[in-house]
Formats: structure tokens, C-alpha cells, sequence
């Protein structure tokens, strides 16, 4: 199974409320393709969901490292740092979305 369908199965299996068959699948999928963008967002989104913050902003990291200019892992992030009591780092990954974000409407 490609990393791909992986990520496209855990998505579903969190839509479903299975959290831990998703996580399983993202991790097989980060093991086949460990530059595999949508599996450490999923992560992120999930550990963020499940209140695992610490797990969330490892993967989120990872995520942003891979895709930097990525809109939708940066607002993540910044989700992530509210919860963590980080403001200064939430509101930088929230301006960086915001910005992208306008680079995206300018381009329409």
C-alpha cells in the first residue's frame, strides 16, 4: 500500500473515530516514505485532537519542515502553541498562515 492510500485510510478511520488504527497507518506511512507531508500533518491534526501536545508539535515540526510554505500546517502549529501556552510562537505561525494565506488570493 502506498503512503498515500495510508494517509487516505487513517484520514478515514479518524472520521470514524478510530484514532489509534490512524495513527498506526500514519506511522506505516512515515516508514515507507519518511518525507510523506500529509501523514505528519494528519499526526499532528490527530494528536492535537486526542490533547497529545507534545506528540502533536513533534509531528507538526517535522510537517513544516517537509512543506514550509504549507498554509494549513502552519495554522495547525499555531494551534498547537496556544495549547502549549506559547503565544509568541502561535502568533508567528498564525502571521505566517495569514501571509500565505494573502500569497494564495494574489495569485487568483
Amino acid at each position: 500500500m502506498s503512503p498515500q492510500q495510508l494517509v487516505d485510510d487513517a484520514t478515514f478511520d479518524f472520521t470514524m473515530g478510530e484514532h489509534e488504527a490512524a495513527l498506526q497507518k500514519l506511522d506505516q506511512a512515515v516508514q515507507l516514505d519518511a518525507a510523506c507531508f500529509p501523514a505528519w500533518h494528519a499526526m499532528a491534526e490527530i494528536r492535537f485532537d486526542r490533547g497529545e501536545y507534545d506528540q502533536a508539535l513533534e509531528a507538526g515540526t517535522i510537517a513544516v519542515g517537509l512543506k514550509e510554505d504549507d498554509v494549513h500546517i502552519h495554522t495547525t502549529l499555531s494551534r498547537i502553541w496556544m495549547e502549549l501556552g506559547n503565544k509568541d510562537e502561535a502568533e508567528k505561525h498564525g502571521a505566517r498562515a495569514r501571509i500565505l494565506g494573502w500569497k494564495e488570493q494574489l495569485k487568483e
